[in-house]
């Protein structure tokens, strides 16, 4: 893989964590300081990825776990090449709203497959591509199950236990790569949290 030059920033935690109000404070935060930024998401951060995220998220039939695990992956190394890699090396930070974590958390932790095989296919599905800095948002169940609402994706569906797991999963995650995993508490303020990231940011900026 050819060397970047920008900055990869990824942005995690369970749904209703608030990852992506904090992603996108970041964005005006950065482009205040006339820093070039690229904004983008998984599932659906390219023009395949978009089909793929509306059969992820909004299938109303039965997924197999397998089937979903591979949809996540195709989708990430599609949008990797054509969109992260692309980004970095044109020098931006690219600002991701969910990366390889939320797959070791949701497919990993919450569904039960192993993990070393699930790094194995992130390696191959992202040439390797890990990114500098991880904001995982940590949120109590009930508080994160509000914020959602009650027009939920597939997802967002699943039961209490599941949801528990993720949380779970990204805590680990965290205490396994300290240096690039920052834990945030999203139970504060949306100002007192943006402080925070904004701090840590900076220290790599």
């Amino acid at each position: 893989m050819e060397k970047k030059k920008g900055l990869f920033i990824t942005f995690e935690g369970i749904d209703g964590s608030g990852k992506t109000t904090q992603l996108e404070l970041v964005d005006k935060y950065l482009k205040e300081k006339n820093l070039k930024t690229l904004l983008t998401l998984e599932p659906g951060g390219c023009e395949l990825g978009k089909n793929i995220r509306q059969i992820l998220l909004h299938y109303d039939s039965y997924v197999n776990d397998t089937a979903e695990l591979f949809l996540y992956l195709a989708d990430r190394a599609q949008h990797t090449d054509t969109v992260i890699l692309k980004g970095l090396k044109e020098g931006s930070i690219v600002l991701c709203d969910r990366f390889i974590d939320s797959t070791a958390a949701y497919q990993g932790y919450g569904r039960g497959f192993d993990l070393e095989k699930i790094d194995y296919l992130n390696k191959a599905a992202t040439l390797g591509l890990v990114p500098d800095l991880t904001f995982v948002f940590d949120i109590d169940l009930e508080t994160a199950q509000k914020r959602v609402g009650k027009t939920k994706d597939r997802m967002e569906k699943e039961k209490l236990e599941f949801h528990k797991k993720v949380k779970e999963g990204y805590l680990d995650l965290a205490k396994k790569y300290p240096d690039r995993i920052k834990v945030i508490d999203s139970t504060q303020s949306i100002e007192k949290i943006h402080f925070e990231v904004r701090k840590i940011i900076d220290k790599v900026l």
